[in-house]
């Protein structure tokens, strides 16, 4: 999985099938499914994974909604075309068929 480095790269990256997943350090909801991230990423290797620290990137998630973590916007060519953002704790099956739903 990919790292956020900037904003500019957020925009960049947002042209491609890419699935952006909103985390902090801290969130014990995002440790809970970090191990099976390889997992989602082989099962959609159509996407582009990258992880954004909402510490780091306050202001986006602000822009965006980012109510909750960890969150998944995903984008194509440019375009958000889905969005899997609340306060719950999200099991790797649940975003699984989020994704597949796209």
């Amino acid at each position: 999985m990919k790292t956020l480095e900037s904003v500019e790269q957020f925009e960049e990256l947002k042209q491609g099938k890419t699935v952006f997943m909103f985390t902090a350090d801290w969130c014990v909801d995002c440790r809970f499914i970090k191990p099976r991230l390889p997992e989602l990423e082989e099962n959609h290797k159509d996407f582009t994974f990258v992880s954004v620290d909402r510490d780091k990137f306050i202001d986006l998630c602000v822009d965006l909604g980012i109510m909750g973590i960890p969150s998944f916007l995903v984008y194509e060519n440019g375009e958000q075309v889905g969005s899997y953002v609340s306060k719950d704790r999200k099991t790797i099956e649940q975003i699984d068929e989020f994704i597949n739903n796209i």
